[in-house]
């Protein structure tokens, strides 16, 4: 199963900006709509394409495996 990091990147972004920082933000500079990311954020299981982890990459600034990781069952 994949799991996706994006309450860890979005915390992360948090603690080094020092302020809040909201789907609605990650959305309007990724171009990814809101309903997207708060799937990926708190649906198990869920399925995107490359498009949205590559625009994730670029918005967080990191690299594939810090937006996803593959786990074993």
């Amino acid at each position: 199963m994949i799991r996706f990091r994006l309450k860890e990147l979005i915390a992360n972004k948090e603690f080094e900006e020092g302020r809040k920082v909201t789907l609605e933000e990650v959305a309007q500079g990724t171009g990814i709509h809101r309903t997207t990311l708060s799937k990926i954020a708190n649906q198990r299981g869920y399925t995107t394409n490359t498009d949205v982890l590559d625009r994730l990459c670029t918005y967080f600034g990191v690299s594939l495996d810090k937006v996803a990781e593959h786990l074993q069952p």
